[in-house]
């Protein structure tokens, strides 16, 4: 079993502690939640710890959740992103999504149910995002290990397959394949 890393960034103990709790009753040991009352602190927390989903409040005092999400987009642009608001401002949650690629965008006080779907549907997500960049590293470290002469081979055995196959015979001479006859040919 997999343990996913979530980060919460709100100004009010309250709401982490309440976040925090639902979350335990949820996920049990499968989520470790990790929660910052400062999101400048939460930064530098991201900075050197992965988390699959940050969750952050829109309106702090020192710092915005648009600005803090900036931040660990840029840092960690695989987290999945996500707003915990009060204020239910369309203007304000499209700039979110357009600006900081936030995948869903909460509205407090919320439902217990429909915070765990929306905290499913984003640890899905994640998950989906790590499978790609483990595929893609794989692919990576794969052509990494191939020699250009043969990346060149296979893309011509692609194009034209067997072209690349030659038998060589005991003095270096090419060994054609066997002529069959064709049902045709009488």
């Amino acid at each position: 079993m997999t343990t996913a890393h979530m980060l919460i960034v709100d100004d009010e103990l309250s709401v982490l502690t309440a976040l925090q709790r639902s979350l335990r009753l949820r996920y049990g040991r499968r989520l470790a939640v990790e929660t910052q009352l400062d999101a400048g602190h939460a930064l530098k927390r991201v900075e050197v710890q992965d988390f699959d989903v940050v969750i952050s409040d829109l309106r702090m005092p020192a710092m915005d959740g648009l600005t803090f999400l900036s931040g660990v987009a840029r840092l960690r642009p695989h987290s999945v992103r996500m707003v915990l608001t009060g204020s239910a401002d369309f203007e304000t949650a499209q700039r979110a999504i357009n600006d900081t690629g936030v995948f869903r965008y909460l509205c407090k006080p919320w439902d217990d149910e429909e915070m765990t779907t929306h905290i499913d549907a984003a640890l899905a997500h994640a998950r989906l995002l790590r499978e790609q960049r483990s595929h893609a590293q794989a692919w990576q470290d794969q052509v990494n290990a191939i020699s250009p002469q043969e990346l060149e081979r296979r893309r011509l055995e692609e194009m034209e397959p067997g072209i690349t196959r030659v038998e060589w015979g005991a003095h270096g001479e090419v060994l054609m394949p066997p002529l069959t006859a064709s049902p045709n040919i009488k």
